[in-house]
């Protein structure tokens, strides 16, 4: 009998990285993590909103990801906004950190999640918007949102 997949259960969700980048292209990366961490994630306490990525000796850190300490742990709960390793593949490192030397390009977290009982992240290699393109998008969310409402008046 083969083993049965079980869904992504998502922990936090970085909607302000869509909104502040434009997504070129999207990986997946594990996250080096201490047990009472894990436990925290679990019970969904993870915020990415503030937090940004950076590429050190070959190695792939997240800066400012805030995992709250776990309520029933004690003296082995971690600083909640320690720096996290992300484990990639040494092939991946190296194409992002062709691709982050660029001019404008960054990388950004998009998702934490549980994935087969682990915790992952979505790394976005991500360009700025400047403000017309902010503007540009969120009159095409309107413009959208307007066309839905209408469709759902006229088959009502």
């Amino acid at each position: 009998m083969a083993k049965e997949k079980e869904p992504q259960k998502l922990i936090a969700n970085n909607k302000k990285a869509y909104h502040e980048y434009f997504i070129d292209e999207t990986y997946e990366a594990g996250i080096a993590l201490h047990g009472t961490e894990v436990k925290s994630m679990r019970m969904g306490k993870c915020s990415i909103k503030e937090s940004f990525i950076r590429i050190e000796n070959g190695e792939v850190f997240v800066y400012g990801m805030h995992v709250s300490p776990y309520e029933k742990g004690n003296i082995f709960n971690k600083d909640p906004l320690r720096v996290k390793k992300l484990l990639m593949h040494k092939y991946e490192i190296n194409k992002l950190a062709g691709k982050v030397a660029e001019k404008g390009y960054t990388l950004v977290p998009l998702q934490v999640y549980f994935k087969n009982g682990r915790v992952k992240t979505q790394i976005g290699l991500a360009r700025g918007k400047k403000l017309y393109d902010k503007r540009e998008s969120i009159a095409r969310k309107d413009q959208r949102r307007e066309a839905e409402r209408d469709f759902k008046i006229k088959n009502i």
